[in-house]
């Protein structure tokens, strides 16, 4: 897993935490005693949960050791712990009434062993609830994609693998494993002040396995190719601006009872 850089993902911290809210907000009503966020980052999407369910006993997991550490200093009433969501689990050592992962599993590979695993996480009756982004469909994913298999870069770098499934197969997943589910999609338009700014938004995620497969001049060569082909996608509109759209798919999937 490449590193990850707390300061840098920061940057869009409140776009970033609106679909953890939202999330989050389909859960209002629900029963928490016990809840884990799952790839819980700098800890503002457990600041989220923590929030909603404020008396329920709330953790963190992550495989990142800096935003770990980010989101114990963000949450210093909260405790967060190590996991790897792609092994065992064995880390997690309890069951929960709610694991909730916003922009998260998008990372892990192979979804159809991935989301039994993490049912067995819950209580009878837990809920699993996520978000995640919808690369396929994603401009700035087709970008990256059309860019590291142009004849310049396909030598250099090894594409990032799509990991999620299509919606109708988690909705055939999700109807083996789960009680009960709803499956719903987001488009949110983040208003951007220039193309830099996208750059800089990718730079905190999508682009990382990129950047980390090149030498400093390479990446600053590959971040310049891909600040063009933004341009190219992205019009500047009246005001200046630039609207950037962001697709994200979300589920939320309930336990049987024992």
């Amino acid at each position: 897993m490449p590193n990850w850089n707390p300061i840098q993902y920061e940057k869009f911290l409140k776009d970033r935490t609106r679909p953890s809210r939202d999330l989050a907000q389909r859960l209002h009503g629900i029963e928490v005693n016990k809840a884990l966020d799952l790839g819980c980052g700098p800890g503002n999407s457990t600041k989220v949960v923590s929030e909603m369910f404020p008396h329920a006993v709330v953790q963190g997991a992550d495989i990142s050791e800096e935003m770990l550490a980010r989101a114990r200093r963000n949450c210093p009433g909260i405790a967060f712990f190590r996991l790897d969501a792609s092994g065992d689990l064995h880390e997690a050592k309890q069951t929960y009434d709610l694991v909730f992962s916003n922009a998260c599993l998008q990372w892990i590979p192979n979804h159809r062993q991935l989301l039994p695993k993490l049912m067995t996480l819950l209580n009878p009756g837990g809920i699993l609830a996520v978000q995640i982004p919808i690369q396929r469909v994603h401009p700035v994913h087709i970008l990256l994609h059309s860019l590291v298999e142009t004849e310049k870069w396909c030598k250099k770098l090894t594409p990032r693998p799509y990991n999620n499934l299509l919606p109708e197969e988690y909705y055939d997943l999700l109807s083996e494993i789960s009680a009960d589910f709803e499956l719903w999609e987001t488009v949110y338009y983040h208003r951007m002040p220039d193309h830099e700014s996208i750059l800089e938004w990718y730079k905190g995620a999508g682009m990382r396995p990129y950047l980390e497969q090149l030498g400093e001049e390479d990446a600053a060569e590959f971040t310049r190719d891909l600040l063009y082909a933004l341009k190219e996608q992205y019009p500047i509109r009246k005001n200046g601006e630039i609207l950037f759209r962001f697709p994200r798919f979300f589920f939320i999937a309930k336990k049987g009872e024992a």
